[in-house]
């Protein structure tokens, strides 16, 4: 192989140092390996094997010509990843989507807890030991917390990831830490499919706990209302979680779906500021729903529906952008 190697470098010393170049030399690479192997296995000597391959693969000029590419051009090759900025970025995206997971669930736990404590003082054993109003305050108060410590780990999930924002801007892969993070990208495919089985079928179990109380006592719903959003919270950080690992593999891979264009980056940033903006505003129609108007039963709707309403928008813009 390392006559292979060498051969493959100077086939490609002529040509410009580009991206383009960088992943047709890996692709060659991994082809030839795969030669080279499979022609040992059949009995071939070190080097029979070697002849045959470089025989096979060893002229590049039919993909020069087809690829488009000028000998001699500018040296534009992007920076290598060196392995521990590989791993580090692997273990870096892992604890920040888990921080990041984890306040989601905080902001979601809030509203279930205030429901929660209301529902008790109207109903449950709190009642008559504090008033709903003051079932409410403390509800909001623990609400406000628990929203201010996910706001915490939110920022400091980004700092986590502020020294590879570099990457953003074009890197390559050595071509033994890609074979690397391909095996392990196919060792954890198992554990994301079973991630987001359990995440789906949560949430479409989640509404069950409200029809179930509502049929045995209708006037604490509020019960059911608090499971439902535990049983929420629960896929919501699988899917965050989990999803941000698959992400880390897709990114470094390169794959279609984690190379964003300029119009996604452009929509990602349109659907941010809608977020920044709707959801203080639906978290303030929830409180003044509540406190106002007692309607706690009902009001944790405001929550979903800001949600699909969030999407809806996001899918008119879509529209609006091909047009």
């Amino acid at each position: 192989m390392d006559t292979i190697m060498g051969y493959l470098n100077n086939m490609f010393t002529s040509l410009p140092r580009t991206e383009q170049t960088y992943k047709l030399k890996q692709d060659l690479l991994a082809s030839m390996e795969e030669k080279y192997y499979e022609l040992k296995k059949e009995g071939k000597s070190e080097n029979e094997a070697v002849g045959i391959v470089i025989s096979e693969f060893g002229n590049i000029d039919e993909l020069i010509d087809e690829l488009g590419i000028t000998v001699g051009g500018e040296d534009t090759l992007l920076p290598v990843l060196a392995p521990e900025d590989t791993w580090g970025y692997l273990v870096a995206k892992k604890r920040s989507g888990f921080m990041v997971a984890i306040g989601v669930m905080l902001c979601i736990i809030g509203p279930a807890l205030l429901i929660l404590l209301v529902t008790l003082a109207e109903f449950g054993f709190l009642r008559g030991v504090i008033s709903e109003d003051t079932a409410g305050i403390i509800g909001v108060i623990v609400l406000l917390l628990l929203v201010a410590l996910a706001v915490g780990l939110f920022i400091f999930s980004d700092t986590k990831l502020e020294r590879y924002k570099y990457l953003q801007k074009g890197f390559n892969l050595p071509y033994f830490l890609r074979t690397e993070i391909e095996q392990r990208s196919r060792a954890f495919a198992p554990t994301y499919t079973l991630s987001l089985t359990m995440g789906v079928s949560l949430c479409v179990l989640s509404p069950v706990p409200v029809l179930a109380w509502s049929a045995i006592n209708e006037d604490a719903s509020g019960y059911g209302v608090t499971i439902l959003l535990a049983l929420i919270a629960l896929p919501v950080f699988l899917f965050i979680y989990y999803g941000s690992i698959k992400e880390s593999f897709g990114f470094l891979l390169k794959e279609k779906e984690y190379t964003e264009v300029p119009e996604e980056k452009e929509e990602k940033r349109f659907k941010s500021s809608i977020a920044s903006i709707a959801w203080p505003l639906a978290t303030g129609c929830f409180l003044i729903s509540g406190f106002i108007f007692q309607r706690w039963d009902i009001n944790w709707v405001i929550f979903p529906v800001t949600a699909i309403l969030l999407e809806v928008l996001n899918a008119v813009y879509k529209m609006i952008k091909v047009k």
